[in-house]
C-alpha cells in the first residue's frame, strides 16, 4: 500500500479538538436521500433517448447499467466502511495512489461532472417550465432561443441560491423526492392502464428496434451509455458517512435497497413509454429537450388535466437535482482552493453569509458556457451532449475508484463491508468500456471536446497555482489534506 503523505493535521490546532459531525441519519432517512439523489434528471431525460436506440428492449440498458452502477457500489461501500470521511473518490485515490495531480485530476473530474449535470438538468428543466407555461397561460414562446435563455436565467438563478449559503437540507430532499416518484408513479401508472385496457403490445417489450442498422450488441451497448446518467447519483452518499448511523452495518444494506428500487421504478418507466408512445414516435418526442415521459402523460391520459401538471412535477424534481450538483461542484472547486492546487482567489467567500462566492462565479459560468456552446456550435442535441458528457466523466471516475478499491486491499482494517474481489474487477473493466467512442453515436463524440475541453480548464488552473506556488511562495503543490477538500 502506498502511504498517504498529506493526511498531515490541520494547522488550525482547533480543529482537532473539534466535535464530529451529528449523526442524524438512520436508515429510513438515508434511503431516501439516495433515491432521491439518483431519481432526478436522468430519469426524466434519457428515457426516450434509450428507447430511440433499442425500441421495445428500453428496460434492458437501464437494467443493465444498474448492474455496472452496482459493481461500482460494492467498491465504494467497501471504501467508505473502511475510511469513513466525508471526501469520496479523491480520498480513495489518494491512498492508493498518493499522486497529488492524479488526486487533483479525480476530484476536477467529480467537479466537473456536477457542472455537465445541472447544465443536462438546467436545459430539461427550461423546457418543461415553458410547456407548463404554454398550456396553462397560453402564448409562451417554447423555441429553441426561448430554451436557451430560461436555461440561463435558472442557472443564474441556481447561483443566487448557492450564495445565500443554502445547504441541502434532508426534509427538504424527501419532499422533492416524493415529487419525483409522484411524477414516476403517474408515469407508470399511465402505462399499466394501456396494457389493462389493451391498448398496449406486450410483445412490443421484446421487439429491438434501432436507427442505422446497428447490431443488437452495439445497439444495447449505446443505450446502456445513454442509460447510464440516469444510474448516477448513489456516489453522493459516501459524503454522508459521518452523519449516518452505524455506518459499517446500515450503509450497504440501504445503498442496494436504494439502486434495487432505482432500477424497477425506471424499468417501469421504460415499459411505460414502449406501451404508450406509438413505435414510429420513440426516436420524435414532440419536445426532445423535455423528454419523452411528457409525451407520454399526453397520450396516454389526453382527458385529464395530468398533462397541465406533469412539467411543472418535472421542474421540481429536475431542479432539486441541479442544486445539488452546483453545490457539490462549487464547494468542491471551493475546498481545491483552499488546498492550493487551483487559484486561491478561487477561494473567497462572502463576509456575511461565507458562501464561497468565487467558486460558485466560476462554476456558473462554465456551465453558462457549456449550455451555450452545445446549443449553438454543434448538432447535437444539448441534453444527449451534456448528460453523456456527465457519463463519461463519472465512468473515468468510477473505472480508478474499482481500482483504487483494489489496491488498498492491503490495508486491512479488519472493519467494514467487503466486495467479492471479482466485482471490483468486472467494475473498472465495463466501467472504462463503456467510456470508448465504440459505446457511443458518431453525433455524441462532442461529449470527448466537452470532457477534454473542462479538464484542459483545470490543469492550466493546477499549472498556474503551481508556478505561483512555486515562484512567489516557494512550497510545493500539492494536498494538505485530502480529508478537507468538500469544505
Amino acid at each position: 500500500m502506498t502511504t498517504d503523505p498529506v493526511n498531515t493535521p490541520s494547522s488550525d490546532p482547533t480543529d482537532q479538538d473539534a466535535p464530529g459531525l451529528k449523526r442524524v441519519l438512520g436508515p429510513k432517512l438515508l434511503l431516501l436521500f439516495i433515491v432521491g439523489d439518483i431519481i432526478g434528471a436522468g430519469i426524466f431525460a434519457v428515457t426516450g433517448k434509450v428507447a430511440g436506440e433499442v425500441g421495445g428492449l428500453a428496460w434492458l440498458p437501464f437494467l443493465l447499467a444498474f448492474a455496472i452502477a452496482t459493481m461500482t457500489a460494492f467498491s465504494y461501500l467497501e471504501l467508505v466502511t473502511k475510511y469513513p470521511e466525508a471526501a469520496g473518490a479523491a480520498l480513495y485515490v489518494h491512498k492508493a495512489f498518493g499522486i497529488h495531480f492524479v488526486t487533483f485530476l479525480v476530484a476536477f473530474t467529480v467537479a466537473c461532472s456536477g457542472i455537465t449535470s445541472a447544465s443536462t438538468s438546467s436545459s430539461l428543466l427550461a423546457s418543461n417550465f415553458l410547456i407548463g407555461l404554454d398550456e396553462t397561460v397560453g402564448g409562451v414562446p417554447t423555441g429553441d432561443t426561448a430554451s436557451l435563455l430560461a436555461a440561463l436565467v435558472f442557472m443564474a438563478l441556481l447561483a443566487a441560491i448557492n450564495l445565500r449559503g443554502v445547504g441541502e437540507s434532508v426534509k427538504f430532499n424527501v419532499v422533492l423526492t416524493s415529487i419525483s416518484l409522484l411524477a414516476l408513479s403517474i408515469v407508470i401508472l399511465i402505462g399499466l392502464w394501456a396494457i389493462g385496457s389493451g391498448d398496449g403490445d406486450p410483445s412490443r417489450l421484446v421487439a429491438f428496434e434501432t436507427p442505422q442498422d446497428k447490431s443488437l450488441y452495439l445497439g444495447v451497448t449505446v443505450a446502456t451509455t445513454i442509460a447510464f446518467f440516469a444510474m448516477v447519483g448513489f456516489e453522493d452518499s459516501v459524503n454522508m458517512v459521518e452523519e449516518t448511523k452505524d455506518p459499517e452495518r446500515i450503509f450497504p444494506r440501504v445503498m442496494f435497497t436504494a439502486l434495487g428500487i432505482c432500477a424497477l421504478l425506471y424499468m417501469l418507466v421504460a415499459v411505460a413509454v414502449i406501451m404508450v408512445v406509438p413505435e414510429g414516435d420513440l426516436t420524435d418526442p414532440t419536445n426532445p429537450e423535455a423528454g419523452i415521459l411528457l409525451d407520454v402523460v399526453k397520450i396516454g391520459a389526453p382527458g385529464l388535466p395530468i398533462d397541465d401538471i406533469f412539467p411543472f412535477l418535472t421542474v421540481f424534481a429536475v431542479g432539486n437535482t441541479a442544486l445539488i450538483n452546483m453545490l457539490m461542484a462549487s464547494r468542491l472547486v471551493y475546498g481545491m482552493a483552499r488546498q492550493e492546487v487551483l487559484p486561491s482567489v478561487l477561494g473567497k467567500v462572502l463576509p456575511g453569509r461565507r458562501s464561497p462566492w468565487t467558486a460558485i462565479a466560476f462554476t456558473t459560468v462554465l456551465a453558462m458556457g457549456l449550455i451555450v456552446y452545445v446549443r449553438t456550435q454543434s448538432d447535437s442535441d444539448i441534453v444527449s451532449a451534456l448528460s453523456g458528457t456527465t457519463g463519461l466523466l463519472l465512468l473515468c471516475v468510477f473505472a480508478v475508484v474499482n481500482v483504487a478499491c483494489l489496491v488498498l486491499r492491503s490495508d486491512d482494517t479488519g472493519r467494514g463491508f467487503r466486495a467479492p474481489t471479482a466485482i471490483p474487477v468486472l467494475g473498472a473493466v465495463l466501467s472504462a468500456a463503456l467510456v470508448g467512442p465504440w459505446a457511443r453515436n458518431s453525433a455524441d463524440y462532442i461529449q470527448y471536446r466537452i470532457g477534454a475541453g473542462l479538464l484542459v480548464i483545470g490543469v492550466v488552473l493546477w499549472v498556474l497555482t503551481w508556478l505561483v506556488n512555486r515562484g512567489i511562495r516557494a512550497k510545493k503543490t500539492g494536498f494538505r489534506d485530502v480529508d478537507q477538500i468538500k469544505s
